[in-house]
């Protein structure tokens, strides 16, 4: 596509009036469903007699069932898409996902911008395909109109150009992130007050605390009482009479309920630091290499540690968001008294 074609595919946005049902593609990950929340909360407000679906990966739909933003949540089977024969899987299903009902007209929103989500928005059959100029993998061909975004914003701002650019009104005061109430995990002690929610590690490489520095950060808060969360291989746990091991233990909705409750979270950069900031302003995210104007957590009363030091996220500078820094056990240490003097 040449890039007269690009603009005139740019300009020119349907009007919501003239919709009864919205598409959301966003199948994952767990931090970007996060991000797009309140895009989606901005749709919900401005025309409320859109039927709103949202199709999610499977082991991401727990986040979304129940929020008042959504009307439904179609299953995106992406782990049986793998390999060849997933590629027969994924063929296969765009039969089923083409006969799903909707509300005509119908405008699909595709926030993913990849080539499946790209694929999955022209399948749905819909006239009215929207995505965003930073999408990938040639996602764009599968679009009707694009909007353009910075691609070096945060991910939540990226996402908000959307709504935007579909005539809806955004103030600061009105990016919040309606997640689920969450439930309370069975067997919870109910003497566990003001408790701190751990989540040390991260599928991403080089995001987890190693053993040496989650000890000595859990030795810091010590005697406060600390509720580890979240999942690993590794076998090795910190010891300490005021630990409350819950890691394998809980559920997505089971863990929001977790983060609501404590009186601080910690969370290295992952899916759950982003649902901490979401619903606990009371939020530490450790960054290593990752920079968190872009990809940090997003509410404004919420503080990172990177580059040794802990700030709100705007207040690093381009170079400290570059760093790549390891978390030593005297930075964890000091992240546990920063902790402590801020409950």
């Amino acid at each position: 596509m040449n890039e007269g074609k690009q603009r005139m595919r740019s300009i020119s946005l349907p009007s919501l009036s003239d919709f009864r049902s919205a598409l959301i593609v966003k199948p994952s990950s767990l931090g970007d469903i996060v991000h797009t929340l309140p895009a989606v909360k901005a749709l919900r407000d401005a025309h409320p007699h859109l039927k709103i679906r949202w199709l999610a990966n499977t082991e991401w739909m727990p986040i979304l069932q129940g929020s008042p933003l959504i009307d439904e949540v179609i299953p995106f089977p992406r782990k049986t898409f793998r390999g060849l024969v997933g590629l027969l899987r994924f063929w296969n299903w765009r039969r089923t996902w083409m006969c799903l009902p909707r509300e005509e007209p119908e405008i699909v929103l595709d926030f993913q911008g990849l080539l499946r989500s790209g694929l999955a928005s022209s399948w749905r059959g819909s006239q009215s395909v929207i995505g965003l100029s930073d999408a990938r993998e040639g996602a764009h061909w599968f679009y009707n109109h694009t909007v353009p975004v910075n691609a070096g914003a945060h991910a939540v701002d990226r996402y908000l150009e959307l709504p935007r650019a579909l005539g809806i009104q955004i103030e600061p005061e009105d990016i919040t992130f309606e997640l689920t109430p969450g439930t309370s995990p069975a067997g919870w002690p109910e003497s566990l007050p003001n408790f701190i929610a751990l989540h040390p590690w991260s599928r991403g490489e080089g995001k987890s605390l190693s053993n040496s520095a989650l000890q000595a950060l859990c030795d810091a808060l010590a005697p406060h009482p600390v509720v580890l969360v979240g999942m690993t291989d590794d076998k090795t746990r910190p010891t300490g009479a005021h630990l409350h091991d819950w890691s394998h233990r809980t559920s997505l909705p089971e863990l929001i309920w977790i983060m609501r409750q404590a009186k601080f979270c910690i969370s290295v950069d992952s899916g759950p630091m982003h649902i901490a900031a979401a619903v606990n302003p009371r939020t530490l995210g450790i960054h290593t290499w990752s920079d968190p104007r872009k990809v940090g957590p997003y509410p404004r009363e919420v503080h990172v540690w990177k580059a040794g030091r802990i700030a709100r996220r705007g207040d690093f500078s381009p170079e400290e968001c570059q760093e790549e820094a390891v978390v030593g056990d005297q930075d964890a240490k000091g992240m546990g008294e920063w902790v402590l003097k801020a409950l």
